[in-house]
């Protein structure tokens, strides 16, 4: 590819007002419309103490303005300034300047963001009522659990501290800020976020995780779940706090358990004819008896935890071993044990894939990661708690955007294997795909219209979203 035209200096001029660099945040928005987004923030989010005059006036579209700036790409609050180029304001009302929204965004507390949490779940549950963002809840629901260290630079982040996390394989300390996060996904839908909470990076994982759990089968149950539900999580959430919540929620749990000498006893009474060989990366298939050849293997005991509390509860340890790489040459096998304390009724073997499903919840934090939680951008603690909360809003709307965008149009049509792949497509692809999508905006006759580029590779996606939410109408209530 090579330039075909022979440009002068003064050949590039940033002189056109009907020019829209964002068209997909026009169907979006009308999708936030329609889940009543902006009604939740008012009616939920409140700020009668602030610090500047006038400083919290009018949340909902403030709060709306950093939710679209995140679905086109936004990692800073100054970026929210792409939101006023060309013929964005136009298209769009109440859009606020970077440095009015960074005014409301200081002005956030710890209770603030805990009512804005409440938006995040609220909304979730409108979305789901809306479109098929959680199909298959009412047979099988998945709840996990986990926190990440996102690192932080410098001395003005308040709330920032060194926590341990893992890089490459090796537990490192790290200055940064702990976001703590749930997700909600089932068997046919990609994972959205229930809940999501900042905290300082010394903070334990574990830390508040009861809470979590407790409102995200909350939030299940409200947006349909009326089958199973599974909460998963690793050794930092194996606790007396998660347990509890599970039990007093109707969910089954599956959740690793930190090594100590009682599990240690019990996996020793393994006895050795227990083992199963499962299907594991390089395993293979005997061809005479079609069992799995492998280096892991799964059995379970029974167990019971929290034993000298009023929390006992006996359920089963299913134990996954694996051949310790660090001896390849070993006489007899050297094996590493993977312990996790479950009351499902699934078989072993399968109890086990299921539970090593938890990491579906990475693929979230590396969405988040790509895009507005790239970096934390103010120095207050409360304006990167609101931020974070803001991401977890627009990553739930940008993917029920993709789940339209792949879903059949108004005429009925089938989409192809190209557009499905837009409900399980990455944060970064459906914003490049879907809504930082180029458009020339025209009024014929008073009538709006939006050129966008022919050959759009994504335009048949595209043109079902804008069919879902352009030609929507709600059911007339009864």
């Amino acid at each position: 590819m090579r330039v075909s035209h022979r440009f002068t200096v003064g050949s590039a001029r940033f002189d056109e007002d009907n020019l829209v660099s964002d068209a997909g945040l026009v169907p979006l928005l009308g999708l936030a419309e329609q889940t009543g987004l902006a009604e939740i923030i008012a009616g939920k989010v409140s700020i009668t103490t602030s610090r500047i005059k006038s400083g919290a006036a009018n949340p909902a579209p403030k709060l709306l303005t950093v939710v679209a700036g995140m679905c086109a790409g936004a990692d800073s609050i100054d970026d929210l300034d792409m939101l006023r180029a060309g013929g964005m304001p136009i298209l769009f009302d109440g859009v606020y300047a970077p440095s009015t929204v960074g005014t409301l965004l200081r002005e956030f507390s710890f209770g603030h963001a805990r009512q804005l949490e409440s938006v995040l779940r609220a909304h979730l549950v409108a979305l789901a009522a809306r479109t098929e963002l959680l199909a298959g809840l009412d047979e099988q629901a998945f709840i996990d659990i986990d926190s990440l260290l996102r690192p932080v630079y410098g001395h003005a982040k308040q709330g920032a501290s060194y926590g341990h996390t893992k890089i490459a394989g090796k537990q490192v300390l790290r200055k940064g800020l702990s976001p703590l996060a749930t997700t909600i996904s089932t068997q046919r839908c990609a994972p959205v976020l229930a809940g999501m909470r900042l905290r300082a990076g010394k903070t334990g994982s574990g830390k508040g995780a009861g809470r979590m759990i407790a409102q995200a089968i909350a939030t299940a149950r409200a947006a349909g779940a009326t089958g199973k539900i599974l909460v998963r999580g690793d050794s930092a959430y194996g606790n007396r706090a998660v347990v509890r919540a599970c039990r007093r929620g109707n969910a089954e749990f599956s959740l690793v358990m930190t090594k100590n000498p009682a599990i240690a006893r019990a996996i020793a009474a393994i006895p050795d004819t227990a083992w199963t060989p499962v299907r594991y990366p390089g395993a293979v298939r005997d061809p005479d008896t079609g069992a799995w050849i492998s280096d892991a293997e799964v059995a379970e005991v029974p167990y019971t935890a929290f034993a000298a509390t009023k929390d006992r509860i006996t359920a089963r340890l299913v134990v996954r071993r694996v051949k310790d790489a660090r001896y390849p040459d070993a006489l007899f096998p050297v094996w590493r044990y993977h312990p996790f304390f479950t009351n499902s009724t699934l078989p072993t073997a399968q109890a086990d894939i299921v539970h090593r499903r938890h990491a579906i919840i990475e693929t979230v934090f590396a969405d988040l990661i790509d895009g507005p939680l790239a970096h934390l951008p103010s120095g207050h603690f409360g304006a990167n708690s609101a931020w974070v909360l803001c991401a977890a809003i627009a990553h739930n709307l940008l993917h029920t955007a993709g789940i339209l965008a792949a879903g059949p149009d108004t005429a009925g049509a089938t989409p192809g294997a190209a557009a499905e792949s837009h409900a399980r497509a990455r944060g970064a692809t459906l914003r490049r795909q879907l809504i930082t999508v180029p458009a020339r905006l025209a009024r014929p006759a008073r009538a709006p219209v939006l050129h966008l580029p022919s050959r759009w590779p994504w335009a048949p996606a595209w043109l079902r979203l804008w069919n879902h939410t352009t030609g929507h109408s709600p059911p007339v209530a009864a």
